[in-house]
């Protein structure tokens, strides 16, 4: 089974911005009860498309330099960035097709 990492202010840059491929990110914060409800799914993805992409959590209580510079103001937010660079978000809980379709459409096959 594939490990989420957990990524910080501190980390963000060098495990995501810098990150070959396709990285989904995953804002969270433990009272938050749709960010419980969508970790399993994202677990399941990160097993699914192991290898084409990496699936990380950002705690938004614990790191907010990240979450200021990325204008996050809901969770969840997933965020994915393609080659460093921001392709989307998706903001609130999703189902688990809506958010491999997301990730799906930046990943070569």
């Amino acid at each position: 089974m594939t490990t989420i990492n957990d990524v910080t202010d501190e980390t963000f840059a060098s495990e995501v911005l810098d990150a070959p491929g396709v990285v989904l990110v995953d804002f969270w914060a433990s009272w938050c009860r749709p960010c419980t409800q969508v970790e399993p799914v994202l677990a399941e993805l990160a097993t699914e498309l192991e290898g084409r992409v990496r699936v990380v959590k950002l705690d938004a209580d614990e790191n907010p330099l990240t979450v200021q510079r990325f204008g996050i103001t809901s969770l969840p937010t997933l965020m994915i960035v393609a080659d460093g660079q921001v392709v989307t978000q998706l903001i609130g809980a999703r189902p688990k097709a809506a958010i491999r379709e997301a990730l799906t459409s930046h990943v070569a096959a």
